[in-house]
């Protein structure tokens, strides 16, 4: 069987930042309705201390995500992104595995995301715990989930 081969790094340059805002804004906001203003923050500027994900597929940008601090220790997955083509390849596990490795590497001891609910279980899978009610983002149903990255 052919393996599909994606390259996932931190984004490193302008171009790369434009790559893995695109994907964002075909998912965020043209699929999911999204309002522009919402999608795009501060936390998307140059030095905000956020580290940027992109993902590859044959030069393409095909995935993204990001992880800021949110207070020590603690990191915030954000904005974890996958092009529709490349749903239901395992890229969504293969993104937040690098994004886990770099969130250990910054010291990052506990982990926290707001999944859209019908990803829940996706984020279940990977060890993440929900807490707390649902709650309304952007129109979109959220949960929040927290994960120990001292217990692996």
């Amino acid at each position: 069987m052919n393996q599909t081969t994606y390259q996932i790094q931190s984004v490193n340059n302008e171009k790369e930042m434009a790559d893995a805002l695109s994907v964002r804004k075909a998912v965020f906001i043209v699929e999911q309705e999204v309002p522009a203003d919402l999608e795009i923050d501060a936390h998307d500027e140059a030095n905000s201390g956020t580290i940027h994900f992109v993902v590859y597929k044959e030069e393409q940008p095909v995935g993204a995500s990001r992880l800021r601090t949110y207070a020590p220790g603690v990191g915030k997955i954000e904005r974890v992104a996958v092009l529709q083509s490349e749903r239901g390849t395992g890229l969504g596990r293969q993104i937040m595995m690098a994004m886990e490795e770099t969130a250990q590497d910054q010291g990052y001891e506990t982990l926290k995301l707001n999944a859209q609910t019908h990803a829940q279980r996706f984020y279940e899978k990977l060890g993440y715990e929900a807490y707390g009610d649902i709650f309304d983002d952007a129109g979109i149903e959220h949960i929040a989930m927290v994960k120990n990255l001292r217990e692996k």
